[in-house]
């Protein structure tokens, strides 16, 4: 499922127009990514955690050439299903 995908289904299911369910989808979207970028994580009762996890420096590989290369520490963004999402799958 895409974004347009996304955004007919919240429409339908909670009797929005398009552009009500693109501007909540979106507010949702810009509030996780500020309170991650803050290092908070958001938790969803039921259905999941988003959360930021530090990812350590690593040697790695170029597949082209073989040659070892130095890949830089980073945070990046997880998601850790909730119960009620993990039994639904």
């Amino acid at each position: 499922m895409n974004k347009a995908e996304l955004i007919d289904k919240i429409a339908s299911s909670a009797k929005l127009s398009k552009v009500d369910a693109k501007k909540a989808l979106d507010a949702f979207t810009s509030t996780v990514s500020k309170s991650l970028k803050k290092g908070e994580s958001v938790t969803l009762i039921g259905f999941g955690t988003f959360s930021v996890a530090q990812r350590a420096a690593r040697t790695g590989r170029n597949p082209q050439t073989g040659k070892a290369i130095q890949i830089k520490a980073k945070k990046v963004a997880k998601f850790k299903a909730g119960s009620a999402l993990a039994a639904s799958v």
